[in-house]
């Protein structure tokens, strides 16, 4: 049995992972969805103080209070640069950590700098739509392939706080200290996230690519479940 927590990416909530957490408990695992502050289900804690510590330190809590250890941790889209932080805080607590078609922090860089057409994106959109400190969430089309998923997505996303992508890395160790692999999203294009899998591969971490859209775990739940509970 193996203790696995997902971490979200910018917009979503713990409620994304449904169909991998379903069939990761079914097959005898321990799963733990977090949702970070102010958005989803905690979007009622939507302030312009939301940052990626705040984020960091909500992930690195339920490792702590749920008393976890040998953990994998797995980080999507932006939630790569909150797993590979949380993996940075506390090493001795992490298995192997898992950037599932997301961001790897560097020290010094912002999300806005590692993907900056989105992050000028994300900058315009909170100036224009989300009173300066605010963005709010794309068309569930534009990250998920399954039409029969979009009004489920599009019903449950939230605004993200801008300053989440505003945030310097702070890395102690390099990212892959802890055991690492990535996946990435075959059917995502363009897609702003294939330098950071070819950097994975690069380094020598386990990689692969899986069908479907951004959201792989809306997508395809099965064989990002097959891929997690298949893991060293």
């Amino acid at each position: 049995m193996t203790t696995f927590v997902l971490v979200h990416g910018a917009f979503h909530g713990g409620w994304c992972w449904k169909g991998v957490r379903e069939r990761l408990i079914g097959t005898g695992h321990d799963v733990f969805c977090p949702t970070l502050t102010g958005v989803g289900e905690r979007h009622h804690l939507l302030t312009p103080a939301v940052d990626l510590w705040t984020h960091v330190d909500d992930v690195v809590n339920v490792l702590r209070w749920e008393e976890l250890h040998d953990v994998v941790l797995v980080g999507h889209s932006y939630g790569g640069m909150v797993a590979g932080h949380v993996a940075d805080r506390v090493p001795e607590r992490i298995r192997r950590l898992v950037f599932l078609d997301a961001v790897i922090p560097e020290n010094g860089k912002r999300l806005i700098d590692l993907v900056p057409d989105l992050g000028a994106m994300f900058l315009r959109q909170a100036d224009e739509l989300g009173d300066g400190w605010k963005v709010p969430p794309m068309p569930a089309a534009a990250f998920v392939d399954n039409p029969d998923e979009h009004a489920w997505v599009d019903r449950l996303l939230t605004a993200h706080p801008l300053a989440c992508f505003q945030t310097a890395g702070n890395l102690q160790n390099p990212v892959g200290t802890v055991p690492s692999s990535y996946i990435l999203a075959r059917d995502f294009s363009p897609s702003p996230l294939i330098p950071f899998a070819k950097k994975a591969q690069d380094w020598g971490w386990q990689t692969c690519e899986l069908a479907g859209s951004h959201d792989l775990m809306i997508d395809n739940p099965e064989e990002v479940s097959q891929f997690l509970a298949d893991l060293p």
